[in-house]
């Protein structure tokens, strides 16, 4: 009985730490600075440098506004909505 228990409590410890480790990847945040160019309607466009323009999307959860002209730093998280997988190419077999 008391190897059930252990082995239960191993296994619950475990599930725990994966699950930490898992939160933790999926909070890693970047940051980027640059000119506001404009905030129409959920989509935030800054300009760093004359060749680098990114756009973000916001939405209601987004703590902060710009307006066009305002120097900003914009911190944001890279999140995946959907994964299409191909299968891998077979290797030629050799003679």
């Amino acid at each position: 009985m008391k190897k059930i228990l252990w082995l239960v409590a191993l296994v619950l410890v475990t599930l725990a730490v994966g699950f930490g480790v898992g939160v933790k990847a999926a909070a890693k945040s970047y940051q980027f600075t640059g000119t506001v160019e404009s905030n129409d309607g959920g989509i935030l466009t800054v300009k760093k440098s004359a060749t680098e323009t990114w756009t973000f999307s916001t939405d209601a959860g987004t703590k902060g506004t710009a307006k066009a002209g305002d120097k900003v730093t914009v911190y944001y998280k890279m999140v995946a909505t959907e994964i299409e997988a191909k299968p891998a190419a077979a290797a030629p077999k050799k003679k």
